[in-house]
């Protein structure tokens, strides 16, 4: 059964950092499109980030304050949030786009996790 497990969501204040680790298991994503996307409130689901090999991609709201990595050893995706700013509130998720790169489009992806919730305060 394949899982995609999010953690390292919480509260924090603006201008703060938090790191986001998606363990996954199941079967093996090391040659697969990992990302992340994010959902508010009353908003549709956004691309964050995605990573593929050597390829990273970003949305224009997150490109130079979040930075996305993995390690295919320990079967885990992490994306590291800094200057968070109270626009970045929302759940996000981890998901795996098998075989393609198509990183912004969500209805690529496979599998998806449960989300995990970042808040932050003005």
């Amino acid at each position: 059964q394949v899982q995609l497990v999010e953690s390292g969501g919480g509260l924090v204040q603006a201008g703060g950092s938090l790191r986001l680790s998606c363990a996954t298991s199941g079967r093996t994503f090391s040659r697969d499109t990992m990302g992340w996307f994010r959902q508010a409130p009353g908003k549709e689901r956004e691309f964050v980030s995605a990573i593929n090999g050597g390829n990273t991609y970003y949305s224009d709201s997150v490109k130079g304050r979040f930075t996305i990595s993995r390690d295919n050893t320990k079967n885990m995706v992490y994306l590291q949030m800094n200057s968070l700013k109270p626009e970045d509130t929302a759940v996000y998720y981890c998901a795996a786009e098998l075989g393609s790169w198509y990183p912004q489009q969500a209805g690529k992806y496979d599998y998806w996790g449960q989300g995990t919730q970042v808040t932050v305060s003005s």
